[in-house]
């Protein structure tokens, strides 16, 4: 899970003006709604785990803590980014 493909320590340290700093906000709001496409996708996934379970067998129980637990790891990074966007418009 890398929300972010460039060099997130060089676009930092080189920015310098409110141009710099706004596009840094904007890319961190990117990734916080691509991290949150990954949370409705894994909540839909593990409403079909929850409703249907029957059909995954033993198997049922994991996916559901697998969803879970990636559901609240997107929610958290979703989150971070937001309160990275935050700062960066601040500056």
């Amino acid at each position: 899970m890398n929300p972010h493909p460039m060099d997130m320590s060089q676009a930092v340290q080189s920015a310098t003006s409110k141009a710099d700093h706004e596009a840094l906000a904007k890319h961190y709001e990117e990734a916080a709604k691509e991290m949150q496409l990954k949370v409705d996708e894994h909540k839909k996934l593990l409403s079909q785990y929850q409703s249907k379970g029957y059909l995954y067998g033993r198997q049922a129980e994991d996916f559901k803590a697998h969803c879970q637990r990636l559901i609240n790891d997107y929610e958290k990074a979703a989150e971070e980014n937001l309160e990275m966007a935050k700062m960066h418009r601040q500056m």
